[in-house]
């Protein structure tokens, strides 16, 4: 079983769900960055979700462009961000981590260099942000050789054959966007159709779905998995903690302490 396998599994049987904080690697610099990551996971993070600093991210809103930009600032780019990966699985041979990324930052290494270094530091599984089905199979074929899972996005707008492929072509988990637009907490509004959505996911038996996008407070974890899915990922509200505390780092670690014990918490469904 790989990790992601191993810790829905073990969630299932506690009744839980995964609370998946994402973070930019090396934000706002290396050592910083090692220990925000320690804390989220000492805190109760199920998984981690990382991006490699880059300064066109599609996805992204201001708060984790930012992000981007103070890692780069700080002299971090892919060299820097693999390494604090090594030194991060050293410290928690178990935890899963997933990256998320934008396609350049693969190409720059070569597929196959990147996908081998990322099995080397122990990364679990890969999802390239601008890289739709379609376009997939090299990334597919590349990741599957060197052992890492790749992970498709299932937009609010898909069709069912857009379902059925991210379905059929990610392992590890399914990530499913809440709704359209970039990252941001403070835009909160859900697509209508995501119990849809995730049914459809299901029937085409698509690995464990975390729902992302607009998830920053503990009842909207709650929500997340009252639709059915297998867990959340909050990116902009664990990023924002950090750009509010980067004058004051042991704040900043006792504010992200005290969101992921908060979110963690709202995964625990009560037993019927």
């Amino acid at each position: 079983m790989s990790r992601f396998e191993r810790k829905f599994a073990e969630l299932a049987a506690k009744n839980e769900g995964a609370f998946v904080p994402f973070v930019t690697l090396c934000d706002p610099d290396f050592e910083r960055s090692f220990d925000i990551i320690c804390a989220l996971v000492d805190n109760g993070a199920d998984a981690l979700e990382l991006g490699f600093p880059f300064s066109d991210p599609l996805l992204d809103g201001p708060v984790i462009q930012a992000a981007n930009n103070r890692a780069l600032e700080a002299g971090c780019s892919t060299e820097e961000s693999f390494a604090l990966l090594a030194k991060v699985r050293e410290i928690y041979p178990d935890i899963p981590i997933s990256l998320l990324l934008c396609a350049n930052l693969i190409y720059a290494q070569g597929l196959d260099n990147f996908y081998q270094r990322c099995t080397q530091v122990g990364v679990d599984a890969v999802l390239v942000a601008d890289i739709p089905l379609l376009a997939g199979e090299k990334y597919i074929a590349s990741a599957k050789a060197h052992g890492v899972q790749p992970v498709f996005i299932c937009p609010p707008n898909a069709s069912e054959a857009v379902i059925k492929g991210v379905a059929t072509n990610s392992e590890g988990y399914t990530y499913l966007v809440s709704r359209a637009g970039v990252t941001s907490a403070e835009n909160q509004n859900q697509a209508t159709n995501l119990d849809i959505l995730v049914d459809t996911l299901k029937k085409y038996q698509a690995p464990p779905i975390l729902q992302g996008f607009g998830i920053a407070q503990p009842q909207q974890v709650k929500d997340a998995l009252n639709v059915g899915v297998a867990g959340a990922i909050s990116g902009s509200a664990t990023v924002k903690i950090i750009e509010q505390n980067l004058d004051n780092h042991t704040h900043c670690l006792k504010s992200l302490a005290e969101f992921v014990r908060n979110m963690k918490a709202a995964t625990k469904r009560e037993n019927k």
